[in-house]
């Protein structure tokens, strides 16, 4: 994902080439790469198959051009080609499927586009200039223009159940979708993790390889692992077989965030109490961290005997506490004054609880924050999500990077348009 940008090694790419099913799509296709200056001899016959057979005894191209029309399986053939393919290859696939649900994961895939035959030289020629721009554009070179520090927050919920990783998955959207920032969701549950589910994605094994491989945690590791969510947002979670459990000596998590640093502006943790325990240097390099809690006698416990500990193991961090899930009818077990007094300082913020924009999110398959942008409940998670996402000269990371241009490599390609679980 974060494979450096590397002119040298981009000059001994073909700029494009193409692999097609049949002699319509070739005449077609051979006007069109005159015109943008390419060689028509980079057109060749064959198919997706004989672009994984070429591909990997040679280098990719910038653009590849492939026809999925052959393929029984496309799904499964573009992943065999995303196994050959170099770090920012992008792929524009064609095929004869006129399937929405097809269409979506191939685009969850990192395909860039897809085109369903019969199409018409301008729809090829649109498809390819988009491409060149994303082949050509800014790239995040270090100490350019645009560098900022990395932010890291963690979100920890001072019990189970407060809402941590529902916070945490709408502040990352927040920060990607309305802020612009670059940013990583990484959840640390490794077993029961919903930072995938509550946006509406699959997982993938990415985190369970890592964890399980941590000498392979590498720039192209996280990028073939990570799951994008919009422009963006990447996403790493899992959901483990319950009866196995994750045995590690945290050296792949520390890994993981130093990947992280590299590939993203900001990265938000979604980090369970339990791996907190286990594996305290984990808050070693977090900027700010959040204790979302609730007004109840068992989190004000937990969050006396939480932010405690934070103080003393995170002192360099900036703690802020959230309290989720408030009452409206303000029944609580403890009023706001009592908690404040127990944890003896201030609540930062304050979010009450909406069932219905709750209910919502959950069938829309939709972030709290993206399901109920006018409900009271968003706007001190937005704030929340402002404050995170500056640094400490109050200064929004990033610049105007593109996604695209900083990831690279086409299979967790952030494409235009977001995979989704649910039925077309």
């Amino acid at each position: 994902m974060n494979a450096p940008f590397n002119p040298a090694r981009n000059a001994l790419r073909n700029p494009f080439v193409a692999y097609v099913c049949d002699d319509e799509t070739s005449d077609l296709l051979k006007p069109i790469v005159t015109e943008m200056g390419w060689a028509q001899e980079w057109v060749n016959k064959g198919g997706l198959r004989n672009a994984v057979q070429s591909l990997s005894i040679s280098a990719s191209p910038n653009i590849l051009f492939v026809d999925l029309s052959e393929s029984g399986d496309p799904l499964s053939d573009i992943n065999a080609l995303a196994e050959v393919c170099e770090p920012g290859t992008v792929v524009i696939a064609a095929g004869q499927v006129n399937d929405v649900r097809l269409y979506r994961d191939l685009l969850s895939s990192g395909i860039q586009d897809y085109l369903l035959k019969p199409f018409n030289p301008d729809q090829i020629r649109d498809a390819l200039t988009n491409a060149q721009m994303i082949v050509s554009g800014p790239r995040n070179v270090e100490g350019g223009e645009h560098s900022k520090p990395h932010i890291m927050s963690a979100i920890i919920g001072a019990r189970g159940g407060v809402g941590a990783s529902t916070l945490a998955s709408s502040i990352a959207w927040l920060m990607s979708a309305e802020m612009g920032n670059l940013t990583a969701l990484l959840d640390l549950d490794i077993h029961f993790g919903t930072g995938a589910l509550s946006l509406d994605l699959e997982p993938g094994r990415g985190l369970t390889d890592a964890i399980e491989n941590p000498s392979r945690i590498d720039g192209l590791f996280i990028e073939r692992a990570m799951v994008r969510a919009n422009d963006k947002l990447a996403v790493l979670s899992a959901e483990a077989p319950i009866n196995q459990p994750m045995l590690t000596d945290g050296t792949a998590f520390y890994q993981l965030q130093e990947e992280l640093k590299n590939a993203f502006e900001i990265s938000i943790v979604d980090l369970p109490r339990p791996m907190l325990i286990q594996h305290p240097h984990l808050i070693h390099d977090v900027h700010r961290i959040v204790v979302v809690t609730e007004l109840t006698l068992a989190a004000t416990r937990d969050s006396i005997r939480l932010l405690a500990w934070l103080k003393s193991n995170a002192p360099h961090a900036q703690l802020l506490v959230a309290a989720n899930r408030v009452p409206a009818s303000g029944l609580m077990e403890i009023n706001r004054k009592d908690f404040e007094s127990s944890i003896e300082r201030k609540i930062d913020f304050l979010i009450p609880f909406d069932p219905k924009v709750a209910v919502q999110a959950a069938k829309l398959g939709k972030t709290l924050a993206e399901a109920g942008k006018s409900s009271k409940t968003v706007t001190p998670i937005v704030e929340l999500a402002r404050q995170l996402s500056h640094d400490a000269d109050g200064e929004q990371p990033g610049g105007s990077t593109s996604l695209m241009g900083k990831l690279g490599g086409f299979k967790s390609m952030l494409s235009k348009r977001p995979g989704a679980r649910q039925a077309a």
